[in-house]
């Protein structure tokens, strides 16, 4: 027999047990109560607050010697992409290094995070970081308000 609650299932185990002594049978009847752990870990989204917004200019760049220093995988603040190998990754001279910044129209909710900076010439570009060289070419040039935004 089953009885369906909320988070809780108790099912009735039937116990047979014969004694013979007494040529008597009892059938005991015994609930067991079960907590049924019914949580579905589901990743958090993330809550975002905007601060500012403003519209830039958006390349994207990859890690060689073509397009950056001599040392192609490690960035201004000293964080190494390579080994991190994940495109989160962007360059901009006019924001603090660690600003989180999203770019809607282009990527939707993914946050990116200041560890670069452009060179001198491009002060008002905006540079995202990708794995290999042919990516970054395909992504080309683009146009798109981009958001600071506090991530909770």
């Amino acid at each position: 027999m089953f009885f369906q609650y909320t988070k809780k299932i108790i099912t009735s185990i039937i116990l047979f047990i014969f004694y013979f002594e007494f040529g008597l049978i009892f059938f005991i009847i015994q609930p067991i109560e079960k907590e049924e752990n019914l949580k579905i870990n589901l990743p958090r989204k993330p809550i975002f607050r905007v601060r500012d917004t403003f519209q830039t200019i958006i390349t994207a760049y990859s890690s060689n010697v073509f397009e950056c220093d001599n040392s192609p995988c490690i960035t201004a603040n000293g964080f190494n992409v390579c080994e991190h190998d994940v495109e989160d990754t962007v360059a901009i001279n006019s924001l603090k290094l660690g600003t989180k910044i999203r770019i809607p129209s282009v990527f939707g909710n993914r946050v990116f995070i200041v560890r670069d900076r452009t060179n001198k010439r491009f002060q008002k570009r905006l540079d995202i970081w990708m794995k290999n060289r042919k990516d970054a070419i395909k992504f080309g040039v683009k146009r798109a308000n981009v958001e600071i935004v506090d991530v909770f």
